[in-house]
C-alpha cells in the first residue's frame, strides 16, 4: 500500500481527514473563479474595531489597526459570504476536528500548505481562519506567508498596502500592517511589497520576533504558506505548531502527494484536507448550495 493511502486511511480512522466538496459532485475539472461580490468602496479607515477584549498592558495594542472598509470578498470565502452553505459547514467541521485532536498540545500557530499550486490551500486557510474567528472571544490573525504568489489581499478585495515583508524589512510597525476584515473578528497580515529573497527574510530573527509578537496578541495564527516544493514552507514549518495539508481530489498527482508527505515533519501534521471530494449526498441538507469553486483555490 502506498504512503499516501496509508496516510489518508490513518487520518480517516483518527478523524483527522476532512472532506470538502465544491457544491454537488466532486470534479477534477477546473472552473473559472466567479467575480467577487462588490461592496461600497472607500479608503481604509482607522476607526478602532468593535472589540471588547483589552490586551495586557505589557503588550502593544493591535486594535488600532485599520478596519478595511473597501472590500470585495471572494465568494470562495464561504465562511464569510455563505455561512449557511455545505462548504462553510465543512470548514467548521475542520476547525472542530483540529481543535479536538490537539491532545493537550496548543497549536496556536497553524500552517496550511499543499503539494502544489491550485490544490486549495489559500481558500482553506482563509475559511479556517474565518471560522476560528467566529468563535466567541477568539482573536485570530491570518498571515499571507506565500510571499512569492500572494493571493489573500486580492481575494479579500483589499487595496495594496504594507504587510509582512515591510515589517521584516523594518519599514513599518506590525500594528500598522495589520488590517481587520469588516464584519469579522479576523485580522489579516498582508504579504506587502514584493520579496525576491523571501526565504532569507522568513529565516530572519525579525521573522521570529514578529511571530512571537503575534503569539502575544492573538489566540490563533493561521499562515497561508507556499506549496511544499518551495523552500519558504520548510522555513515556516519549523516555526509552526502544526501543519494542515491540502490535497485536491482527482487532480493532485499521487506522486506529488507522496513526495510532499515525505518532506514534511510527520509529528506536526495535524490533518489532511481532501479538497473537492464527494463525501456523500449531503448537499441541500438544510443548506443552500455552495459556489462551485468555493474550495478550489
Amino acid at each position: 500500500m502506498s504512503r499516501i493511502h496509508r496516510a489518508v486511511e490513518k487520518a480517516d480512522r483518527e478523524g483527522l481527514l476532512t472532506w470538502t466538496k465544491a457544491g454537488g459532485q466532486g470534479t477534477a475539472t477546473p472552473v473559472q473563479e466567479p467575480p467577487p461580490a462588490a461592496l461600497p468602496a472607500s479608503p481604509r479607515a482607522r476607526t478602532p474595531p468593535p472589540l471588547t477584549w483589552n490586551p495586557p498592558a505589557s503588550e502593544p495594542s493591535v486594535w488600532d489597526a485599520p478596519v478595511a472598509t473597501a472590500v470585495r470578498i471572494s465568494p470562495m470565502f464561504v465562511a464569510a459570504t455563505a455561512p449557511g452553505s455545505v462548504a462553510a459547514e465543512h470548514y467548521r467541521l475542520l476547525r472542530t476536528r483540529l481543535q479536538g485532536h490537539e491532545n493537550g498540545r496548543r497549536t496556536q500557530l497553524l500552517l496550511v500548505t499543499s503539494p502544489r499550486m491550485g490544490d486549495g490551500k489559500t481558500t482553506t486557510s482563509a475559511n479556517l481562519a474565518l471560522t476560528m474567528a467566529q468563535e466567541f472571544h477568539q482573536r485570530v490573525v491570518l498571515v499571507e506567508a506565500d510571499l512569492r504568489r500572494p493571493a489573500l489581499t486580492e481575494l479579500f478585495g483589499l487595496p495594496p498596502g504594507p504587510g509582512l515583508v515591510d515589517v521584516l524589512l523594518g519599514g513599518v510597525s506590525l500594528e500598522s500592517a495589520l488590517v481587520q476584515i469588516p464584519g469579522q473578528q479576523l485580522f489579516l497580515l498582508p504579504g506587502g511589497m514584493a520579496a525576491p529573497r523571501s526565504a532569507g527574510l522568513l529565516e530572519s530573527t525579525m521573522m521570529r520576533h514578529t511571530l512571537d509578537s503575534l503569539r502575544g496578541r492573538f489566540d490563533r495564527i493561521v499562515m497561508d504558506a507556499p506549496p511544499v516544493t518551495i523552500a519558504d514552507t520548510h522555513v515556516l514549518a519549523r516555526m509552526a505548531d502544526g501543519v494542515v495539508f491540502v490535497v485536491r481530489a482527482g487532480v493532485t498527482p499521487r506522486g506529488a502527494v507522496e513526495r510532499a508527505l515525505a518532506e514534511m515533519d510527520g509529528d506536526k501534521l495535524l490533518g489532511l484536507v481532501l479538497n473537492d471530494a464527494d463525501s456523500g449526498d449531503d448537499a441541500g441538507y438544510g443548506y443552500p448550495d455552495a459556489p462551485r469553486d468555493a474550495v478550489r483555490r
